[in-house]
């Protein structure tokens, strides 16, 4: 079994681990005793358990001889940074552990990364978010938003999370906006009947919404019998209706009719404690400062509900991926480099490192042309210069923002923050987002 652990790799099987790509010699005690500590992650291991596993039935073998190799074991291990003693009780493992598949790393087997991460990929990098947001759909929670940049991976947490709730028993039903044609959003009511007709076929419902739709009622309070008469109730397990690229409505005028419906649901819970919609919960992902378009915070789903935000990868992280990938950055320094210059950003970080592996290239040469807008990012680049050059005013923002200039407005910073652009917590911490996204746009707005 190989297991991964901050930038190393340990193949128990094999006796054998690895930093960065570099085998570390263990002894057999060693090997034996970090075996037991990845089996184990973050559960405190007292000293008795431990000597049990360690020196089965050999009274001989008292503490001092396990803290000594623990002692060793952890010099092995950057010192302290991955096995904590807990006074007392024992100790801990307090790193993520990742079990490997040993055939993801070899290059054939490598697909390029774009859009959502397949759920057996071993190239997904779980963030403290996932988590919270299993955690969110188990309870059953009304609502729960997950709000993050551009191609951070709300749609792969999503579905994960979508995935969880089918295994858990739920129905599960998923509407992606980016899909339904222009013409299904030039009415509320299409809409809504596009909506009504994509759950219908995820659940093979005989009654189809257009089977139902009243003249006399609005296209909202049909929608809303639809889902109560013919969805929620010919099931009785809980419902988990995903809604992706749900910004895509910010822009039209009835946007705050439907944000309105999704707010009477969560409502409806407390006061219909019976009634079937605490058996619905709307998972919601998507980019846009939701506030900049909605002025009723009364009508608005995104001020109820579990919030939660995907940020950038850690450090640990994209070290983590690193290994994932065969360690094609060979060292921390190399590894700080390449978050200096990508930022963490999880679609970039992960677009360099399989470039990487998959042609050999060293970080000098990714550094040198990462800019270019044939390069290896350069597709992301160009969609987000194309963005940036359709609004006149974010492009002297951001001009002036790079010339150091005070004056960014708290919109524009909510905006270029939505866009992936800016990281910060307001316009007054605004940064640019990383060394790749400074170098490009200060070449190209020099040209305009």
């Amino acid at each position: 079994m190989i297991y991964g652990f901050g930038l190393y790799r340990f193949d128990s099987d094999a006796g054998k681990l690895f930093r960065s790509g570099n085998v570390i010699e263990l002894g057999p005690r060693l090997v034996e005793l970090l075996t037991i500590f990845v089996q184990h992650p973050g559960q405190v291991l007292g000293d008795e358990e431990l000597l049990e596993m360690i020196w089965p039935g050999d009274e001989t073998k008292g503490e001092e001889n396990l803290a000594a190799n623990i002692f060793n074991l952890r010099k092995k291990l950057d010192s302290g940074q991955y096995i904590e003693r807990i006074t007392g009780h024992g100790y801990r493992f307090v790193r993520d552990v990742k079990v490997i598949d040993p055939d993801t790393s070899t290059q054939g087997q490598l697909l390029p990364p774009g859009g959502a991460v397949p759920l057996d990929s071993p190239f997904y990098v779980a963030r403290k978010t996932d988590e919270e947001f299993y955690k969110a759909i188990a309870r059953r929670d009304s609502i729960v938003l997950v709000k993050g940049a551009r191609q951070v991976g709300k749609t792969s947490l999503l579905a994960r999370g979508l995935q969880r709730a089918r295994e858990s028993g739920a129905m599960v039903v998923l509407t992606d906006l980016q899909h339904p044609s222009g013409e299904a959003f030039s009415s509320i009511e299409k809409l809504l009947l596009e909506c009504g007709e994509r759950i219908a076929g995820q659940m093979n419902l005989k009654t189809r919404p257009h089977d139902m739709w009243s003249g006399l009622l609005s296209a909202s309070a049909n929608f809303q019998n639809y889902l109560q008469r013919e969805v929620l109730g010919k099931i009785s397990s809980p419902l988990v209706w995903g809604l992706d690229e749900i910004d895509r409505l910010f822009g039209f005028d009835y946007a705050s009719e439907i944000f309105g419906l999704f707010r009477s649901w969560h409502n409806r819970r407390a006061l219909e404690p019976a009634g079937p919609w605490r058996r619905m919960t709307l998972a919601m992902a998507y980019a846009t400062e939701a506030h900049l378009f909605i002025s009723d915070l009364n009508q608005s789903p995104f001020n109820v509900g579990t919030k939660l935000a995907l940020d950038d990868f850690t450090f640990d992280q994209v070290a983590e991926l690193n290994g994932r990938y065969g360690a094609p950055l060979k060292d921390e320094s190399e590894i700080v480099r390449y978050i200096a210059l990508v930022g963490g950003h999880p679609y970039l970080a992960q677009r360099g490192l399989y470039e990487m592996t998959e042609h050999g290239l060293d970080l000098l040469s990714i550094e040198v042309n990462a800019d270019y807008d044939e390069g290896i990012f350069g597709e992301h680049l160009r969609r987000m210069w194309v963005s940036l050059t359709r609004d006149a005013e974010l492009c002297h923002a951001v001009r002036d923002f790079l010339e150091g200039k005070a004056g960014l407005t708290i919109t524009n910073f909510y905006r270029l923050r939505s866009s992936g652009l800016l990281i910060g917590d307001s316009a007054q911490q605004a940064q640019l987002r990383c060394q790749l996204y400074a170098r490009f746009l200060k070449k190209h707005l020099s040209l305009i």
